[in-house]
């Protein structure tokens, strides 16, 4: 049986190539909006962390009508290290939009995507994105896409793929590459016509895989999935069957469907469509609601293991307390382990010491926004230098590589082959493009990644773009260079002036401005040379009747370098932690006293 009333599609691609806009074009062009409504651009992307950044977080579902037929969509994350995001929601649905930039191509985050989708044998339509772009180079791209279609081994009917040409910012959509498109009407067509309709294989009572998790204050948990057989009607019994394996038997609350931003309440729901539950207390992402007197668990996607781990440690200097709502370690653990019931990449383990956790994720922007996140919500904590995760495969130890792609002028070749050498990478590809731009495509252990970032912003001046995703788990490298300069650390606690940080500022590049409140041991700029340099930025200039000549002039003081936070998590030692509250960002050495650090 085929449910010809509904689709159900999910929208995937590579950071930053198009599909929140395009998101946007179809609920304007599918009557979502009155005409005179005003609405924001990249609507799906709701929260604030999301809108500062330009990138999607979290995966989220909408629902369009489009004549008589619902489109139930989902938005995903394009960034790799929200890969768990995309994973978990693409079991919701039969086909998939695959959004390319026209002329980017197929990138890393691309590859990722596409090669899940196959694996579940989802129906793909490629979608030729920004063709507004002067640059676009549709057909070399739309070659390159075939090339890792058959790469990732797409079965015949897959690579029988339909090609939408479209401008998302412009609203346009056309099919063949000399037309010109007027609206998102070619779009909508080829779904209807290409994405299959929702099966029933097997005719038996209710069952369905709780995918997200959301949460609302007023009414608790929301457990959003698509509905694989059966129905389910408001205050309806049934089981709950748990990833632990234990059932728990419950009741439905109100049933929810989506419509545009709306969530649409239904007194009953059948088989194939994508709702919101509410009413179950302790369900997680991964369960499945059955039928009370059949309860039969359906199998969950396995997510990709972590790469990167860090430590999180309750807040100890000498400033613990001030800015925080939240500083315990009970306060502490219990946000951690919240945050496993809707972030299923995350992991979360207890260490020896009651007031350290080992948080490890997929990657550096993975935990940074959620140590982000944690600081908006006002958490006072500590995080260590993020670190691989090590793995023993058939009695070896083995490190994450990734695969990095960069694309930057030609001019800076040579200086990006000297730094990806160093940090032990190997150029697997490398192709020209038509702006004077290179494409290579490196093989590199994921440490020697972390803390590349911002030097490459520099060696490039600002031209370059770097991507990467995980790769294979391979042979460890061994020593792999960290950062070539010390750091300048403050000598003792007090208040910074303007004549200490005047004195100091010969001595390298520094981090805070006169009039911070800063503590011995605290990292308050980079030395210059390789060790490290206590300073003293809290003296005073002293007053007294005696003048030399120019001893009066004014201080002149260089600006003070702003640290964002994934700056200051590529910044930071092996023996340095960083000190993260509501308002302020501040690296420290672990070790405050400087004897027994010496000692050390």
């Amino acid at each position: 049986m085929q449910r010809k009333d509904i689709r159900n599609i999910a929208i995937i691609a590579h950071v930053d190539h198009g599909k929140t806009t395009l998101v946007d074009g179809l609920f304007q062009q599918s009557g979502v909006f009155r005409e005179n409504q005003r609405v924001e651009e990249r609507i799906m992307d709701s929260n604030d962390l999301e809108r500062e950044r330009g990138i999607t977080i979290l995966a989220k579902n909408t629902g369009i009508q489009y004549g008589d037929i619902k489109i139930n969509i989902v938005d995903t994350p394009g960034h790799a290290d929200f890969g768990g995001e995309v994973e978990r929601v693409l079991t919701m649905v039969d086909g998939v939009l695959l959004l390319i930039d026209a002329f980017e191509g197929p990138m890393p985050q691309t590859r990722f995507v596409l090669k899940k989708a196959l694996d579940l044998k989802l129906k793909p339509i490629v979608v030729i994105n920004k063709m507004d772009r002067p640059e676009a180079r549709a057909l070399e791209v739309l070659d390159a896409t075939l090339d890792l279609f058959i790469d990732l081994g797409a079965d015949d009917e897959q690579l029988d793929f339909p090609v939408v040409y479209a401008s998302a910012k412009e609203k346009k959509a056309w099919l063949e590459l000399d037309e010109e498109g007027k609206d998102l009407r070619p779009l909508f067509t080829t779904i209807l016509e290409h994405v299959p309709a929702p099966e029933l294989t097997d005719d038996g009572p209710l069952q369905m895989m709780v995918s997200t998790i959301d949460y609302d204050e007023y009414v608790g948990r929301i457990a959003i999935g698509r509905i694989k057989r059966g129905k389910m009607t408001v205050n309806q019994s049934i089981a709950l069957c748990q990833t632990s394996g234990e059932v728990v038997q419950g009741k439905l609350g109100r049933i929810y469907s989506y419509h545009g931003l709306k969530r649409i309440e239904q007194k009953e729901a059948f088989w194939g469509e994508i709702v919101a539950v509410i009413g179950i207390e302790d369900v997680n992402i991964g369960d499945t609601i059955t039928a009370a007197e059949t309860p039969e668990p359906l199998k969950f996607v396995e997510i990709d293991e972590p790469t990167i781990t860090m430590e999180f440690k309750t807040n100890d200097s000498p400033l613990a307390g001030k800015e925080g709502d939240y500083v315990t370690s009970r306060h502490l653990r219990n946000r951690l382990f919240r945050e496993l019931e809707r972030n299923v990449a995350l992991r979360v383990d207890e260490t020896d010491s009651p007031d350290t956790f080992k948080v490890s994720g997929r990657g550096e922007l993975h935990l940074s926004i959620l140590i982000e996140t944690m600081r908006r919500e006002g958490y006072e904590f500590q995080v260590s230098k993020p670190n691989v995760i090590y793995k023993i495969v058939d009695g070896k130890k083995q490190e994450p590589y990734e695969l990095a792609t960069i694309d930057i002028p030609e001019e800076f070749m040579g200086v990006v082959m000297e730094k990806m050498g160093i940090r032990k990478g190997e150029l697997v590809n490398m192709k020209t493009q038509s702006n004077g731009y290179l494409r290579m495509e490196f093989s590199i252990p994921a440490r020697g990644l972390i803390g590349y970032r911002s030097e490459f912003m520099t060696d490039t001046k600002g031209n370059g773009i770097l991507n990467h995703i995980f790769h294979c788990f391979g042979q460890i490298k061994g020593e792999m260079p960290g950062r070539n300069r010390g750091s300048l650390v403050c000598h003792e606690s007090g208040q910074a002036t303007a004549y200490g940080i005047y004195n100091a500022q010969e001595r390298g590049i520094i981090f805070i401005e006169p009039g911070m409140k800063v503590y011995a041991g605290m990292v308050i700029g980079e030395n210059a040379r390789e060790s490290d340099l206590s300073v003293n930025v809290c003296r005073a200039k002293k007053l007294d009747n005696m003048r030399a000549a120019g001893s009066d002039d004014n201080i002149m003081l260089t600006p003070p370098q702003k640290m964002t936070l994934e700056q200051c998590l590529n910044f930071i030692a092996d023996d340095e932690l960083l000190e993260v509250t509501p308002q302020n960002l501040r690296m420290r050495k672990k070790e405050l006293n400087a004897k027994a650090r010496r000692r050390g």
